[in-house]
């Protein structure tokens, strides 16, 4: 999917050497999983995985242990958008798409996409939690999408 214009995709020699270098077994579901979240434009939830990765065979639980085991690993980052369902998303070293970024989701059709880290901009005030000065806070933001709108 077109966010990483001009670069290769990656190879299955390169997932297999990430997750070996985050401590766990290469495994053909871990490589799936992987593979699944890197070519995402937007978090994914385990039934979207199950949905495409359903056909190469892995069950609801297989992805689900996977999940777990990346999201341990640090590999993966997991948020709940406000409605209670696990999103994920391969945790990414660049700027434009960091593990913390905000996140916008369709109040009408559910849609969920990834916002620039710059389009919401947060300032500590007096009385704000301290977490702020440290942007150790997670961003949702919810209204009507371009296409519901």
């Amino acid at each position: 999917m077109g966010e990483k214009k001009g670069t290769a995709q990656p190879k299955l020699a390169d997932f297999q050497e990430k997750i070996r270098n985050a401590g766990l077994r290469s495994t053909a579901p871990r490589v799936a999983v992987l593979r699944e979240l890197e070519a995402a434009t937007a978090p994914l939830s385990h039934a979207d995985l199950v949905e495409s990765l359903g056909d190469e065979g892995y069950d609801r639980v297989t992805i689900y242990r996977n999940l777990t085991d990346l999201t341990e690993a640090g590999l993966v980052v997991r948020a709940d958008l406000g409605d209670h369902v696990w999103r994920f998303e391969l945790k990414r070293a660049t700027k434009a798409h960091s593990g913390t970024h905000p996140h916008f989701t369709c109040t009408d059709c559910g849609t969920v996409s990834c916002l620039p880290e710059e389009s919401v901009r947060i300032t500590p005030a007096k009385g704000a939690p301290k977490a702020l000065i440290s942007r150790a806070v997670e961003v949702h933001l919810r209204g009507l999408c371009d296409r519901c709108d």
